[in-house]
């Protein structure tokens, strides 16, 4: 980190928490903590597997990391 509280330190997470926030806990009136705990799994389960990522091309993570070379994928 280059800064206290600097904004594009935390970019990526602020993102997906407003996503997760947006897509799946707004949307969902979770009774219990179990079902927050399920739902909200499901849905990272969604937005890493099936969600199409305009930082990918619009391809699903899963779909970008197999078009990866071997090299790549042996750093990642």
């Amino acid at each position: 980190m280059d800064g206290r509280g600097r904004w594009v330190d935390n970019r990526m997470i602020e993102r997906l928490w407003r996503s997760i926030k947006y897509e799946c806990i707004y949307l969902n009136a979770f009774e219990t903590g179990s079902e927050a705990r399920a739902g909200i799994g499901k849905w990272i389960s969604y937005y890493n597997e099936l969600r199409p990522h305009s930082s990918h091309g619009i391809l699903t993570p899963n779909e970008a990391y197999n078009t990866m070379n071997g090299t790549t994928k042996l750093a990642a």
